[in-house]
């Protein structure tokens, strides 16, 4: 659940969102002074400064800072140890337009905020016209955040391993094994810190960063999963939020959570694929060899039979040792369809899979695994936030139903997880989001979206009712503000981002 564009790792940790002040005042808070509300959290610990130093990268923002916020790993015990989260900002540079802090909530669970900030800020500046302070933050666990590590074996980080696709056969016993194996593994290496990582922590986090830069409110623009964390502090803290912006929402239905957000996955993939068929049957693919069928209709059912024949006879990629099974080309559809600028490379992977004189080429999600922290985070959170159903039974039923209706995703979103053994159970009740609190919330949703449906996103601006509007764009892709080039959209976001003009009715926008 994104920064989502080229972020191959990103795209698939969703099993996977003050008034105007002087130029000298928009420094971190200054020594012994309190944050704009007495600066204590919910524990009673008193607001951190912040030490803002340059990192300002090539492509990023210009003048970017970076500082480091302490923060309890259990807020209850607020004096405690403490964990490190990196911050980042990108000062307005226009001091009379300025009205307040724009907060990144980054996806995931496992995006990084200072990647997005980064890559994302120059465009937002521009967008902004100087409104904002631009800021953002590695969750705990991510990034230059303090990390957690469950020590997995690489063969249990591997993309296609860690996330559960069923055997060739719609057997689940590998997957019951390792997910034991690494549930076992997280109790035994984990500690503290990985039982820390979850959506009420982070939202813990955001207001204590709040208090740390001395604001009465914030604004944020949360994308994908950090849609469930922003709809969450709005929840909790509806006195501290301005202008509230959710692209990519998923389903907030309280006693399933990301469960409900990785079952949605299926169902979400056969809405979206017709976007990649219709562009590999288009003429204008054949010059570059990527055109599929002449039939926008035959080409699920093309992928269908090449990933059955690569279950039978795996095909050597250009990565030794890591041969091109079914299972891989189904992940690499998964990853594709999150933005039409990958659809060329599973095109090109489809092709050279048929090409007996062809090697194909594995992405670097598919080529490698992935590094322990990003591994661990990704299955943490969602285990941390709610408990899952514990029965192997239950799941080798769903896995064997969902396989007949979304041959697609092949019983990968009904399958177990890790979060089946986990040992912790939540430490908070997830939160259900309603309609109290103020009118200041705009969603932004794509028709076609393969990780979070436009149909539980349905649900979110349910639970938000008159707080929110929604504005759908018809169009695929995860991410839509700033990201796929729909000028509706986009003029929508900014409109009430920058100028407070905050639609009277939801809102569509053609492709």
């Amino acid at each position: 659940m994104r920064s989502y564009r080229g972020i191959r790792y990103q795209r698939a940790l969703l099993l996977g969102l003050s008034g105007v002040m002087a130029a000298a005042t928009l420094n971190a808070v200054a020594p012994g002074a309190r944050a704009a509300d007495g600066g204590r959290d919910e524990g009673g610990a008193a607001a951190p400064r912040l030490a803002w130093r340059a990192c300002a990268q090539p492509a990023g923002p210009a003048g970017q800072e970076c500082a480091d916020l302490p923060v309890p790993v259990d807020y209850r015990d607020p004096s405690g140890p403490q964990l490190t989260l990196a911050v980042t900002r990108a000062r307005s540079d226009r001091p009379a337009a300025r009205r307040g802090v724009l907060l990144l909530i980054p996806g995931g669970p496992g995006g990084s905020g200072v990647g997005q900030l980064t890559r994302q800020g120059p465009a937002l500046q521009r967008a902004m016209a100087g409104a904002y302070d631009l800021v953002s933050f590695d969750p705990r666990g991510v990034g230059g955040s303090s990390k957690a590590d469950c020590g997995l074996a690489a063969a249990d980080r591997d993309l296609v391993t860690l996330r559960s696709w069923p055997a060739a056969d719609g057997g689940i016993a590998q997957n019951i094994a390792r997910s034991r194996r690494i549930a076992a593994a997280c109790a035994r290496n984990g500690g503290p810190v990985l039982r820390s990582l979850s959506t009420a922590n982070e939202v813990r986090d955001i207001e204590r960063l709040r208090q740390a830069l001395g604001e009465r409110k914030l604004s944020a623009w949360g994308t994908s999963y950090g849609t469930y964390v922003g709809a969450v502090y709005a929840q909790q803290h509806p006195e501290r939020t301005d202008r509230w912006v959710l692209d990519s929402s998923g389903d907030p239905d309280p006693t399933r959570v990301a469960r409900g957000w990785l079952a949605n996955m299926a169902r979400a993939a056969d809405e979206r694929f017709p976007d990649f068929a219709a562009w590999a049957a288009d003429p204008a693919r054949a010059k570059d060899g990527l055109r599929l069928a002449e039939r926008a209709a035959d080409i699920r059912p093309l992928v269908l039979r090449l990933a059955a024949a690569l279950d039978r006879a795996p095909k050597p990629s250009n990565v030794p040792g890591r041969p091109l099974t079914g299972t891989v080309l189904r992940q690499e559809v998964q990853l594709a369809l999150y933005g039409d600028e990958s659809f060329a490379e599973l095109a090109g992977m489809v092709q050279a899979a048929r090409d007996p004189a062809a090697t194909p080429v594995l992405p670097g999600a598919l080529a490698a695994p992935m590094p322990d922290p990003d591994a661990t985070v990704s299955a943490a959170v969602i285990c941390n936030d709610v408990a899952w159903p514990r029965d192997p039974e239950g799941y080798r039923r769903a896995v064997a139903a969902d396989r007949v209706r979304y041959p697609l995703t092949a019983g990968l979103t009904a399958n177990i997880t890790p979060c089946a053994f986990w040992k912790d159970r939540p430490a908070d009740p997830p939160v259900r989001i309603t309609d109290r609190g103020p009118a200041n919330i705009v969603m932004i949703q794509n028709l076609r979206d393969p990780a979070t449906p436009f149909f539980g996103a349905r649900k979110m601006r349910a639970a938000l009712g008159k707080r929110a509007r929604m504005v759908v764009v018809d169009q695929g892709g995860h991410g839509v503000y700033l990201a796929h080039g729909n000028a509706c959209g986009d003029r929508a976001v900014t409109g009430f981002l920058r100028d407070g003009r905050r639609p009277q009715r939801d809102v569509y926008c053609a492709a």
